[in-house]
């Protein structure tokens, strides 16, 4: 019997002060760590990481100070 098991994707709300986004962030376990990546929230509001698929995306009102 085949069962279709969808993964979940977990989704992280951040604010202004904790860009730059990047994945893993620090909640993760360390046996589930991938080489770090920075990830552009700043364009749409969001961004899935590339190795495991955690969706970032910016918490509404949130303020993005320019460097």
């Amino acid at each position: 019997m085949i069962t279709d098991k969808k993964a979940t994707v977990e989704t992280v709300e951040l604010d202004g002060e904790h860009l730059p986004a990047f994945c893993p962030n620090p909640k993760m376990p360390v046996w589930n760590h991938h080489p770090k990546v920075f990830l552009d929230v700043t364009k749409t509001g969001k961004a899935a990481c590339p190795y495991c698929g955690t969706v970032y995306s910016l918490k509404p009102g949130a303020k993005v100070h320019a460097h």
